[in-house]
This record gives C-alpha cells, structure tokens and sequence, in this order.
C-alpha cells in the first residue's frame, strides 16, 4: 500500500479547496489529501483558456464563505479566481497536501477492511494503491479531457480552423479574421464581445434558439460606498446578504409569474439593443429559468452587436463549406475560425470506476441524501453546486454538513456512514433538476437522481438548504454507522446496493 489516507478529496478545484478549509477549520483531528490530476490548482478555473473567461456568478456569493471577496467587481475572470484559490491555499497551506498530476484511475469499497481501495497513476504514468477511509469527490460534473462536439455534415471540408473553448490553443490567431460562434449560452456570450475587444474581424453567434441575457454592472457602486463608511466585514456580510436573497428573489418570482419576468427580461433586452438587432434573436421560446439565465457585464455584447462587429444568426447549420457554414435557411457564413461553444461533456466522479466490493457503481442509480451523501455507498460524499444561484454557495454548507458528520462520527467511534436509500423514493429528473438545458438532458444516464421527498429531493434553494442543514441531526434511521468491529448501530448489517 502506497499511502493510507484519513479523508481523500478529489479534485484541487473551487470544490476541493473549500472542502479542504473547512475540514482543517472544524475537524482538526482528521488528516487528508488531495488528489488533482492536473499540473495546477484551480480545476476550471485553470482549464479553460478562452478569451473573456470569468464567472457568471457574482463573487460576493462566489466566494468562499470564510474568505470576503475584497473587490468591487461583481464578476470575475478566470485568472482572478484562479489567484482567489490560490490565496486560500497559501492562507491554510494546503500546497503540501495536493498531489499533483495524479489521477485517480478506480476505487473500490472493501466491506472486510471498512476501506476504500484507490487505484491511482502518477505524473510518471506509474500506478500507486492508496486506502482511504472517506471519500469526497469534488471534479464538478464534465469532463475535462473533452467538450460536447456535435458531428456536423461535411465539417470536414472546412478549409479553417474549428475550436472548442475548453481547448483553445495558446497563442491563436483571430486577428481580422471571420469567426463564428456556434452557441447561444455562457461561453458563447463571453466570447463574443471578448473576441472583437481583442482584434477579430467579425464574430458572429450562430444559435438554434435563444437564450435569456441580463445585462448587470461590471463594478458593485453600493458595495464600493459600503466599503467606505462601515467596517469591510459588514459590507461585505450586507453585500453577500442582499445578493443571495436577490438570486433566490428573481428565480422564485420566474417560477411563479414566468410572463412578468420575461416582459422584464426581453424589455431590458430590447432598451440595450437600441433597434439595432431584430429581437427574435433574444425572444426565447420558453420561460425564464427553464434554462439557466445568462449575464453580461455592462451589456458589452449587446453593445459589440450595436457597433455592428458582432451579428447574431438564429438557425440551424445544414452542412459546413470550405469557406464556412451554410444554414438551412440558405444564408451562409463565411468563416476563417469556427468556434464550437457548444457545451460540456457531462461525467461524474471525473470518470473514476467506482465500486463496493468489486460491484460497479452506476452513478445514476443512486440518490443524494441531503443533496451530499452518495444513497447506499460507504463513506462517500459528492459536491454538485447549485443550478440557480453561485456554485460554491453548495460547497459551503455540504463542507459544514460532512464536518459535523465527521466529528459525529468520531465522538461516537464509528468507522462507516451508509445513507441507505428507497427505490420507491427515486424519480427520473436528476439531481440538477429539471432544467431543459442540453447538458442537463444529457446527464440522464450519468448524474444521481431526485428524490420525491426529503431527504432525497433536490430544491436547489439555498437559504432552505443552509438552514436545514445546519439543524440536520445524524439520529436519522436512514443513516446507517458500523463500528469497526460491531454491527451496524441499528443492529441489522447494511445491505449495499449499487
């Protein structure tokens, strides 16, 4: 055995490191590592190179709750964030305890030894064995080796240059040059006006079908005043406040009064276009937040279609050219780059073979008990962020939860937490809810499923969630703990299903 680990954290990304704060902060007593397959910290926040790469979650709430964000910008590009993690790393000097370029390749949960087997290859492509009591899987929820890149009719004639946003090659070359976009969400709209600041002839956005774009300000003027009178503590706990509960404000009020909020939406819209853009390209055909709502800082890229260097195109491509792409409609773009902002590939657990004593576990089979623990598997928590509101709001109060599983744990010497499940509880919709986003639709046969009840079912509303999980007891029979060498405390043994 290579290494025995207390508590082993996958992923050195916004997940991992807030897990790793808060376990130093509130379990002293237990040891970890953690495990990142990359060269540096920062998951996506290192992986994707794209021009404009920030959040689109304001940093108040996407910020650790341990750590203010100090700035006044409401979003923040990815090399800010990446510094941010970096930050917290140093401040708790966690450095030493990730392993770098090392991938974990399976881990099996061994009933005889109450441990999990992990099966890891190293930066030298050698295998290592480690055991680890708990895992925590903190990888997100794509694949970082490859985007979704749909398959297009005769994509191989383009005589240009076809590029994912989570591969963009270093140093490339768009200035002057005819760049289209195919894709109407996050990255697409962050790319667009990005690419003409940075010297692109054109750029134009080829959608399907369009998407709902806030404009918000760039810079928090309240917070930048807060700042000045009162202490940078209370500011910041007045602005994180006021933020939170505007995130949980609009999205309640889209799903209740859905016509109020598209009227808002598409008028801010259409004031921001300035009759420019015909609006069918931002007229969707949904309502609000049946996908997630996109925002743009200071409306820059309604501002780069005002200006005429951007244009937006809603149809669908027939077959690519040498020279570009034609539509179905009969128009044609002309191309030197295309760029496929098409979205993610959707993967759990970063692609581990998970299993319980040799038996494979299929991610989608399972529950999450309190939105946390993996339903029927040994000693395993997985972080999932929040589809309406900041990511690591989640991470925040799922690390508070495992703590204090953790010291319940220790105080009562039990070695094994099982969260047993009901198939009678389980839905179809999967833990992200029933968002109709592509992405989401394509999870189906990969994410954890919805509950029809609590504890298994997910609301994706924070305030709720802090709140119940801060009062959530572990005398609950659905948890089920063994002691080393003892019966489960319910005195049945655990059945573990997969």
């Amino acid at each position: 055995m290579d290494k025995n680990v207390d508590i082993l954290i996958v992923g050195a990304g916004i997940s991992g490191i807030g897990i790793a704060a808060h376990v130093l902060r509130n379990c002293p007593g237990r040891q970890f590592e953690i495990i990142e397959r990359r060269e540096a910290h920062g998951g996506t926040w290192d992986l994707f190179k794209y021009p404009g790469i920030r959040s689109d979650s304001d940093m108040s709430t996407f910020g650790y709750n341990f750590k203010p964000w100090q700035k006044t910008s409401v979003l923040a590009s990815g090399n800010a964030i990446k510094g941010y993690i970096g930050e917290v790393i140093d401040e708790y000097k966690l450095k030493e305890k990730i392993h770098f370029g090392h991938q974990v390749v399976s881990a099996n949960f061994d009933s005889s030894i109450k441990k999990w087997i992990v099966e890891l290859i190293d930066r030298d492509q050698k295998k290592q064995t480690w055991q680890a009591n708990f895992i925590v899987g903190c990888t997100g929820y794509y694949n970082h080796d490859q985007g979704f890149q749909p398959e297009f009719a005769q994509q191989d004639q383009f005589k240009g240059q076809i590029v994912h946003p989570q591969h963009w090659p270093e140093n490339l070359d768009y200035s002057d040059k005819k760049v289209v976009i195919i894709g109407s969400g996050a990255t697409a709209i962050t790319l667009v006006p990005a690419m003409v600041k940075t010297g692109a002839g054109h750029v134009t956005m080829l959608q399907r079908s369009p998407t709902y774009i806030a404009s918000i300000p760039s810079i928090d003027l309240v917070y930048d005043k807060m700042r000045k009178i009162l202490p940078e503590k209370v500011a910041y706990q007045l602005t994180r406040a006021r933020n939170i509960g505007v995130q949980r404000g609009i999205y309640a009020i889209a799903q209740k009064q859905p016509k109020l909020v598209r009227k808002l939406l598409l008028k801010a819209v259409e004031m921001q276009l300035q009759g420019k853009v015909d609006m069918k390209h931002f007229t969707p055909n949904y309502n609000p937040w049946d996908q997630r709502l996109c925002v743009v800082p200071d409306g820059d890229l309604f501002k780069a279609l005002r200006e005429g260097k951007a244009s937006v195109a809603t149809d669908t491509i027939d077959h690519f050219t040498e020279t570009g792409v034609q539509l179905k409609s009969g128009q044609h773009l002309d191309a030197d780059i295309v760029v496929y902002a098409t979205g993610l590939e959707i993967q759990i657990m970063g692609g581990i073979k998970a299993s319980v004593d040799g038996k494979a576990i299929n991610t989608s089979k399972h529950m999450l008990y309190n939105g946390i623990m993996v339903s029927d598997i040994p000693n395993m928590a997985m972080i999932i962020g929040y589809i309406n509101a900041s990511w690591t709001l989640k991470v925040d109060i799922a690390a508070d939860y495992i703590c204090r599983l953790l010291n319940h744990m220790d105080q009562h010497n039990y070695d094994v937490v099982v969260a047993k499940g009901d198939e009678r509880e389980m839905l179809e919709d999967t833990v992200m809810g029933s968002l109709s986003a592509g992405y989401i639709q394509r999870a189906v046969n990969v994410m954890p499923k919805q509950g029809k009840h609590a504890p298994w079912k997910i609301t994706n509303n924070y305030l709720a969630d802090k709140k119940d999980l801060k009062k959530a007891g572990f005398d609950d029979p659905t948890l089920q703990f063994t002691r080393a060498e003892s019966q489960p405390k319910s005195q049945s043994k655990i059945k573990l299903v997969s």
